[in-house]
């Protein structure tokens, strides 16, 4: 059995206090968008438990540590689950803020309980994703959300973009979650990304932020041109993605010359 677990970008991200536990509660606005890496599950004779082949983009690493191998091992421990071989083809662009990898743990979720008739619930397959990664739980249900906590605590958002062009660009950085967190300043927005989101999209530029942009623009200013640029093609709204290094335009119009415009960096254009 194939899932296609989706990409997502941040309508706004506030980080607004510091935990006892060293982590951040924030604030945003989660929303799905259709870059899409595959999962295919093959029930096997072997003894190994979960074996991963990885195509499409090189993931660096041990294998044994990625989140799918993590997810299966996770429900295996709770539900009796056959070995399996699972193959992932990675297209989402990775360190991209568009949470590619907490896309292929929850969807593995998905899968397996699907795949083994599991009876899982949509809220316990939420838990069972909190456990693996702060946003994984999103990638559950994959509809907009309004997010706080670490991330995991969800509500749906009334916002549907379909209207839209949304235009990714990723450029050749790579920035850590742990970097990005290091030079974050805590502090409350003047007002919640929930609502501003309900505005018209053109109303977002002076009032939705990305509290990250502060911190990391200074380190790579690449990321800022990106950003100008979109402006200049014709975005409604661009902001940085997560915690970077991918930035999105939303536009009413196809912006057509974004890929001439960006030759070193990824371009990709979706139906929002």
């Amino acid at each position: 059995m194939k899932i296609r677990p989706c990409a997502k970008i941040n309508l706004g991200l506030n980080i607004v206090s510091k935990r006892a536990d060293g982590y951040h509660d924030l604030e945003t606005v989660f929303y799905p968008v259709g870059i899409y890496d595959e999962i295919e599950i093959n029930e096997t004779d072997s003894d190994n438990g979960c074996s991963l082949e990885i195509t499409g983009q090189e993931i660096e690493g041990d294998v044994e540590k990625n989140l799918v191998v993590k997810a299966y091992r996770l429900l295996s421990g709770i539900h009796p689950l056959p070995p399996v071989h699972i193959t992932l083809n990675k297209q989402i662009p990775m360190q991209a803020g568009m949470g590619g990898g907490s896309a292929d743990c929850a969807f593995t979720i998905r899968l397996l309980n699907d795949m083994f008739h599991l009876g899982i619930s949509v809220a316990e397959m939420e838990g069972y994703a909190t456990r693996l990664g702060a946003d994984c739980p999103f990638f559950i249900t994959a509809k907009p959300s309004y997010a706080e906590g670490i991330g995991e605590l969800l509500s749906p958002v009334d916002l549907d973009l379909s209207r839209y062009f949304i235009a990714i660009v990723k450029p050749p950085v790579a920035i850590s979650t742990r970097e990005a967190f290091a030079g974050i300043k805590v502090k409350r927005p003047q007002k919640c990304c929930r609502d501003i989101v309900q505005l018209p999209v053109g109303q977002w530029k002076h009032l939705l932020f990305n509290d990250f942009e502060e911190s990391i623009i200074p380190q790579y200013p690449v990321i800022a041109d990106i950003k100008k640029a979109l402006y200049d093609e014709g975005a409604l709204y661009a902001a940085m993605s997560g915690s970077g290094s991918a930035v999105f335009g939303i536009y009413e119009q196809n912006p057509e010359s974004l890929k001439s415009l960006f030759p070193d960096c990824y371009v990709h254009v979706v139906k929002g």
